[in-house]
């Protein structure tokens, strides 16, 4: 059972990384809602099993894990999704035009989700490799290649 410390805990933890949260969610989801309903999920997730985190040094790290896998059951439940063809012309009027970003979307569709999530964290959530390193508790000079490796990775596809 949650005491009232548990909450004051949390919510001092959680004030330190919402909007952070809340940014990478949105550049990984790609649609304000989902990521609102996304960050939301991994809230209440990470309060349900605050007990179990060991440190609150890890917070930032073990936060960003749990969003990060949500998101990722986001995108992947994206491509199971199909609609009818004319409900999705439907769709089309009212949609914005994402044809300049495509290259980019279509790129960064292709990386594994590992590398997905290094380039999310880096280029849309702000971070240095070192803290993205932290976070996902690998070695630095391993997510600064897979980093490199995935930019070039998204480069060939865009020239191609």
């Amino acid at each position: 059972m949650k005491t009232e410390k548990d909450l004051s805990d949390f919510l001092e933890l959680y004030s330190q990384v919402y909007q952070e949260l809340y940014r990478f969610a949105l550049y990984t989801l790609k649609n304000p809602q989902d990521a609102e309903d996304t960050v939301s999920d991994t809230v209440l997730a990470a309060f349900e099993q605050f007990e179990q985190l060991r440190s609150k040094k890890s917070f930032r790290s073990w936060i960003f894990k749990i969003l990060a896998n949500k998101c990722n059951r986001r995108m992947r439940s994206y491509y199971q999704k199909t609609v009818p063809l004319e409900q999705a012309e439907n769709n089309l009027v009212h949609e914005p035009d994402f044809t300049r970003d495509a290259g980019i979307r279509s790129a960064f569709a292709q990386l594994k989700e590992e590398e997905q999530m290094i380039v999310a964290l880096c280029v849309f959530g702000g971070y240095r490799e070192r803290e993205i390193a932290s976070m996902l508790n690998q070695n630095y000079s391993t997510v600064r290649s897979k980093y490199h490796r995935a930019l070039k990775k998204m480069k060939e596809c865009i020239l191609s």
